[in-house]
């Protein structure tokens, strides 16, 4: 088995090094192709506007001065394109993928662009318990969970233009309480959090904490499941038509 690893924390990011670990479980054949630099919340961007560059570190190893998409299609078209892998991993991230989040996600975008190319893909996320961390995120849950959630994945069909989306609650291996597969929930950030400083200059400039507010109805998405200690798994789909409206707008042009 051939398997592409990525991330948007970078290629020096230790969460990468975790995912390594994970899918050496399954396979020697492993490539890397991620980001340069940290690309946190680039969600699917592409970059147009300046030329796109190519390092190897190592055997099968590489970094990109791009997007997490930038890194798959370079990967896809140009690193791999004579070997084609069977699998695209994202992650680990460090943080939390859930809920609405995966749209701003550089993590889950890259897995994403593997599912636009026909590859099985599957993005992984480490929630961690407080902000201002840094690398002292703790991804153990991930290192001692990732295969055992890997291992059906890779085995299980996938519906064509579909990944999944999985995230490690932030507490020790030893207290999750195992895996849920649910649906993708739902943030309110209205209510967000904008943190505002002052440079040296007295210039004003701005941070998004993005403190998300739970807002979903009943208890069965990821958001609930991984505050409850469980692991969740989500499929997700490139199809972003809202077919239920397909009717509703035909009849106001009709």
């Amino acid at each position: 088995m051939r398997i592409l690893l990525t991330n948007d924390d970078g290629v020096n990011a230790p969460g990468l090094k975790v995912l390594e670990k994970i899918a050496r479980e399954f396979s020697d054949d492993i490539w890397i192709v991620a980001p340069a630099e940290e690309n946190s919340g680039a969600g699917h961007s592409l970059t147009l506007t300046r030329p796109v560059r190519i390092r190897q570190h190592g055997h099968q190893h590489f970094s990109v001065t791009g997007t997490p998409t930038d890194s798959v299609m370079m990967a896809l078209g140009v690193i791999m394109k004579d070997a084609k892998p069977d699998v695209v991993l994202s992650g680990v991230n460090r943080g939390a993928n859930l809920g609405d989040d995966i749209t701003y996600s550089g993590t889950v975008s890259a897995a994403m662009e593997g599912a636009l190319a026909g590859v099985r893909a599957i993005a992984m996320s480490q929630v961690y318990g407080k902000e201002g961390m840094g690398d002292a995120v703790p991804f153990s849950a991930a290192e001692a969970w990732g295969a055992k959630v890997l291992a059906p994945l890779l085995e299980t069909p996938f519906v064509p233009r579909t990944l999944v989306n999985v995230n490690f609650p932030a507490i020790a291996p030893d207290a999750v309480k195992g895996i849920q597969v649910v649906r993708q929930g739902f943030h309110d950030y209205s209510r967000g959090s904008i943190v505002k400083g002052t440079d040296p200059r007295g210039y004003d400039y701005y941070w998004f904490g993005l403190h998300g507010v739970e807002h979903t109805s009943g208890h069965d998405t990821d958001l609930e499941v991984v505050d409850d200690g469980f692991i969740s798994v989500t499929p997700l789909q490139l199809d972003l038509t809202h077919r239920e409206s397909l009717d509703v707008l035909r009849a106001a042009y009709s």
